[in-house]
Parts: structure tokens; C-alpha cells; sequence
């Protein structure tokens, strides 16, 4: 494994999933600080208009220019969870989109004349599962649920491009909070209308980190060679969805005056509610210790710059 300490320039990233919310803030942020960036994408049309030419759209792995390969792997690709209910059809979309492509990616390490320094691959910090009012920092052991199983064959994939000498980082992610989109995108209408509400009993954890403190988090994988490994990319105040809920009505001036039930919400969702139902107190202790300072600490500043950008906010 790598184990370089020095600061490293980031030269040519490669992201797969790269037009999605995460990846194309990203895409965004390396650009301007001069990389070369490179997409694997379903379709390249559409990628080269989404980032007006800018980036290289790969519909390949095997379209990787061996003379210019990438120096790090950004792998973002994955089906949204809460996209919709989970069929044993949907549940083998969700692992294709995940393991099948991770392991195309160690597929192409293998194979590489010259491979990466750097593997960054996503996973979720659903990979510990319902856990209540646990502290859970990246020593704690994996839940025994649908999602917790998928998250962990998606890092066990990730985590064999060791065996080829490059170094791993993975970002376990929290729900991520920004300007263009991710889940804020459908709540903030809601909101807005007054239909903000508090799901099932309001008590469960909400892990979430601000869009520009995740990408500041990718941005030091790939510059300090020591880091490796598995990482909460979270900010360091979770919240309950009740607080969450609350400090939403809070930045838009609307109050929040409903709750969906558990029941209901079963109903309508089947197995996915879960999802919304239960949480993870997670705590992001690797890049506490280290000394990471977060621009967006805490969910009320985080809102307040992520809905105040979005159209109809005063």
C-alpha cells in the first residue's frame, strides 16, 4: 500500500458518477483548481453537454487512454436508495450500480500498465445500520440490515485495489446538503408550502455534512498519501429528523407543524422506510483528531447557505 505522507498534486481524476449530485460539484471544484477530469459515464452526450466540454466522457473503462491514465479514482456510482421501493428487482439494480461497478474499476487497476495512487470510494453511513443514540465513529462494527450489507460488500469490493498498491480511502456519507440539488431538492418545495414534516417519531439520527466540507474532505484524500481507509465524511453535529425538520422551517420562515406516521409511511414505501424510519449518530472522529475544521459545523449554517441560494428563499 501506498503509505507516501507527502502533499500531493491531484493531476488527472478520474469520477465515475460523475454527472450525478456529488459528482458534478466535484467535477466542478477540481476543474477550477486545474485537474484534468475525466467521467465514466451511461451516456456521453449528455455528460459532455452537462459539463459544456469541459471533462473527457469515458461509456468505458476500457476508452481509458493508457498514456494519460488517471492518477486517482473518484468511485461516486450507485441507484439512489430512496429512488424507489425496494423489488428484489430494485435490490439488484442497487448492487449492480454499486459492486458490479466497483469491481469493474479493481477490473481496471489489475489490468493497468500504470494505476492510480488513490482509490476514493463511496459507501454510506447506512453501513452501521439502526443503531438509536449510538456514537458511532469508524471503529464500530457494520448493522445486520439490507442496506448495511450492501454497504459492506460495496467497500469490501473497493478496498482489493490494496492488493495492487494503491491506496483506499472510503467515504462513508452522510446526507448531503447543497445548492443544486440531493435531498434538499425535494423537501425545500414541501417546506415552502407549509407541508414540512416531522417523519415517524422525530427521534432518529440524521448524519449530514455540508456539499462544500465533503468535497474539501475528497480534496485531502488526494493530497495527503497517509490517509487510508475507512472515513466518516460527516459533520460533526448529527441531529435528530425532528431538529432536522426544525431547522428547515426555521431558514424558510415556515413552521413545521406535521408528522408523517410510521405506519403510513410503511404503507407507502414498503421496506425503504426504513430508511427515513431509523438513522446513525455518526461522528467523523478520524477527521476530528486529525484536525479537520468544517466551514458548515452545524445544520443551521449548513441550511442557511444551502436553501439560500435555491430560487423562492428570501
Amino acid at each position: 500500500m501506498n503509505t507516501d505522507t507527502r502533499t500531493t498534486s491531484i493531476g488527472h481524476v478520474l469520477i465515475t458518477g460523475g454527472t450525478g449530485f456529488i459528482g458534478t460539484a466535484l467535477a466542478g471544484r477540481l476543474l477550477r483548481l486545474g485537474a484534468r477530469v475525466s467521467v465514466l459515464t451511461r451516456n456521453r452526450a449528455r455528460a459532455q453537454t452537462h459539463f459544456s466540454g469541459r471533462v473527457t466522457a469515458l461509456e468505458s473503462m476500457r476508452e481509458i487512454d493508457a498514456a494519460q491514465a488517471p492518477e486517482v479514482i473518484v468511485n461516486l456510482a450507485g441507484k439512489n436508495l430512496g429512488e424507489e421501493r425496494w423489488t428484489e428487482a430494485v435490490k439488484r439494480q442497487l448492487v449492480a450500480s454499486r459492486v458490479d461497478v466497483t469491481q469493474r474499476v479493481i477490473d481496471y487497476i489489475a489490468g493497468a500498465a500504470t494505476r492510480p495512487r488513490l482509490l476514493i470510494s463511496g459507501s454510506a453511513v447506512g453501513y452501521y445500520g439502526a443503531r438509536g443514540d449510538e456514537r458511532l465513529d469508524e471503529t464500530a462494527l457494520a448493522g445486520e440490515e439490507y442496506q448495511s450489507r450492501l454497504c459492506q460488500r460495496w467497500e469490501q469490493t473497493a478496498t482489493k485495489a490494496n492488493e495492487y498498491g494503491v491506496r483506499v480511502c472510503i467515504s462513508r456519507t452522510g446526507v448531503v446538503l447543497g445548492r443544486d440539488g440531493g435531498a434538499l431538492a425535494g423537501l425545500a418545495p414541501l417546506f415552502r408550502l407549509g407541508l414540512g414534516a416531522v417523519a415517524g417519531s422525530g427521534t432518529q439520527w440524521i448524519a449530514w455534512v455540508h456539499m462544500h466540507d465533503l468535497l474539501n474532505l475528497f480534496l485531502r484524500f488526494m493530497q495527503d498519501g497517509s490517509l487510508s481507509g475507512a472515513f466518516n465524511n460527516t459533520a460533526p453535529r448529527p441531529v435528530t429528523n425532528r431538529e432536522f425538520s426544525r431547522a428547515i422551517g426555521r431558514v424558510l420562515h415556515r413552521p413545521v407543524l406535521l408528522r408523517s406516521p410510521a405506519w403510513a409511511m410503511r404503507l407507502l414505501y414498503g421496506e425503504m422506510a426504513h430508511l427515513y424510519l431509523t438513522g446513525q449518530r455518526v461522528i467523523p472522529a478520524r477527521h476530528l483528531e486529525a484536525g479537520f475544521v468544517y466551514r458548515y459545523p452545524d445544520i443551521d449554517s449548513a441550511l442557511e447557505d444551502a436553501l439560500g441560494a435555491l430560487p423562492g428563499h428570501a
